[in-house]
């Protein structure tokens, strides 16, 4: 249950997990709640790019995926011990069995995106490594390949399509916010 000041009193770990592919908006959303609950925001792939010394786009040429999702698998464990804020991972974090492993227990949030709006909101992805190659196609690839993944490790699911990120903040604050008040019970 969060105290006064809105963080999660007695708990450890962040007060919400947010997850989902690109273009889902999990760091601007985790922006919004971060500030309306006065907490800490934190993004894996940041933590990886500042570790790294590099950006993620220049650590998937320079050392392959796997290194990349070595240092991702460290970054969400570290964060997930450490942070008593809002998380945001990196869209293909939950691939990792380890990774799900540690996320139970956690209020994790699943920001549902479609086709349609995630190829609008990653433009043509040239930061995005994993979108070399027809941007539609590979998108459509990897919301096929890891939704099933995004749903069996979120405790909430919460649609983004059509949404403004205010919208899809209140939404998952809503709901978080009533879970911790029932669970409190």
């Amino acid at each position: 249950m969060p105290a006064a000041d809105g963080s999660a009193a007695g708990s450890t770990g962040p007060r919400v997990v947010l997850v989902g592919p690109m273009g889902a908006g999990k760091t601007t959303v985790a922006g919004l709640l971060g500030e309306r609950w006065g907490l800490p925001v934190r993004d894996t792939d940041a933590d990886v790019a500042a570790s790294a010394g590099q950006s993620i786009s220049d650590l998937f040429v320079d050392h392959g995926e796997a290194h990349f999702r070595a240092l991702e698998r460290d970054a969400v464990a570290l964060a997930l011990a450490e942070h008593d804020g809002v998380l945001a991972l990196g869209g293909g974090a939950v691939l990792d069995p380890a990774t799900r492993e540690l996320l139970a227990g956690h209020p994790v949030v699943f920001l549902r995106v479609g086709l349609s709006d995630a190829v609008k909101r990653v433009g043509l992805g040239t930061s995005r490594p994993l979108l070399v190659g027809g941007v539609r196609a590979r998108v459509k690839a990897l919301l096929d390949e890891r939704a099933p993944v995004y749903e069996a490790v979120a405790t909430l699911v919460v649609d983004t399509d059509d949404r403004t990120p205010d919208d899809v903040a209140d939404e998952v604050a809503r709901r978080v916010e009533a879970r911790e008040q029932e669970e409190a019970r």
